[in-house]
């Protein structure tokens, strides 16, 4: 039931695609608020290991400095939760069950997903499939849609 998300977990994917659009944390930020109303903007911490990853990859210092930027104010603006050991708990559950019946879920979705779960949290990503193989997750495809957004 859409009334029963309390807020969304940033996926990597979202944030990646706001930095490649040359977007900046205000305007990415309201671009979700926009999507899903009054509702709390999270990140998980495996999210910011994921785009600290993509800081190191980049191929030029410019680069480099405009994604580290980009993270920095992101994290000061947004809270980051951690895995507490009840998600953990949670993420061991269900990659085996799942494992059991022959379904693959990358174990980063699987942490990010889970965090979102214990929170009572959607998933903002552009790869809902991933996330849909959680069982109780919610993704939320259309806040993933930032194509043509109005940059103002």
């Amino acid at each position: 039931m859409e009334s029963a998300v309390l807020g969304v977990i940033l996926d990597s994917s979202v944030v990646i695609e706001a930095e490649r659009q040359q977007l900046n944390v205000a305007q990415f930020l309201k671009h979700i608020v926009q999507k899903i109303g009054e509702r709390e903007v999270a990140l998980c911490a495996i999210t910011v290991a994921e785009l600290v990853h993509g800081i190191y990859r980049a191929n030029t210092v410019e680069r480099r400095d405009r994604r580290r930027a980009f993270l920095d104010e992101l994290k000061a603006t947004v809270p980051v939760y951690p895995i507490t050991d009840n998600a953990a708990e949670l993420v061991g559950k269900i990659s085996g069950e799942s494992s059991a019946k022959g379904v693959s879920i990358p174990f980063d979705d699987l942490l990010i997903g889970t965090c979102a779960l214990e929170r009572g949290y959607a998933v903002a990503t552009r790869n809902q499939r991933r996330f849909q193989k959680i069982p109780g997750s919610h993704a939320r495809p259309a806040i993933a849609g930032l194509h043509g957004l109005d940059r103002q």
